[in-house]
């Protein structure tokens, strides 16, 4: 097993309509367990172990529509440890990293 990070560093883009590097990530998220850093509203760092993995999330938590994700800039994920829903602005992720 290989752990993998990477630090985000964003530039003036961020608000394109979607990036390869969203469309890679969601697409990671579906597959395994991601850990996220991210700045919060409030200014704090938060790291957050989630997913969006339908194996890893229970039955009566599972989305009932393919909607919900918030666009362009923020993402929804399902919370491992809070075993909730929760989201992230693409523009404060600090890093991510995983296992393969």
């Amino acid at each position: 097993r290989r752990h993998t990070r990477f630090k985000c560093d964003w530039s003036s883009d961020v608000s394109l309509p979607i990036s390869d590097f969203q469309l890679w990530l969601k697409g990671l998220l579906h597959e395994r367990d991601v850990r996220v850093m991210f700045t919060k509203k409030d200014g704090t760092e938060r790291e957050m172990l989630c997913t969006l993995a339908e194996s890893k999330i229970p039955e009566d938590q599972k989305p009932k529509t393919e909607g919900g994700n918030f666009g362009v800039e923020a993402q929804r994920v399902f919370d491992l440890d809070k075993k909730e829903w929760r989201s992230f602005r693409w523009d404060s992720i600090i890093n991510i990293s995983f296992t393969l």
